[in-house]
């Protein structure tokens, strides 16, 4: 009973990352593809620790700890984007 619940749960993440990948590509607007980038990272982190569960092994945590990471960070980097047109500001006072 367990197992079928997991892999209808990977199953429906799985869709969740199909469709967001759909805005990711059609977004009408750069905000739009920001969430959605932000929520396959959500989803493959959900993925990872199901699977953690279901294998039996601590070996995924790691694996969603750098998930995590880097999508805080490309989310940080895509909405500094959107708010100033460059992602690190390099102005030098001489």
């Amino acid at each position: 009973m367990t197992n079928l619940i997991f892999v209808t749960a990977i199953v429906l993440f799985s869709i969740a990352i199909a469709l967001s990948l759909y805005r990711v590509l059609k977004g009408p607007t750069l905000p739009d593809r920001v969430v959605a980038f932000d929520v396959i990272g959500v989803n493959l982190i959900s993925i990872a620790a199901v699977l953690s569960v279901v294998l039996h092994t601590k070996a995924y945590l790691e694996v969603i700890l750098i998930i995590a990471i880097l999508a805080f960070i490309s989310t940080i980097a895509f909405s500094k984007y959107i708010e100033r047109g460059v992602i690190i500001d390099r102005k030098r006072n001489r």
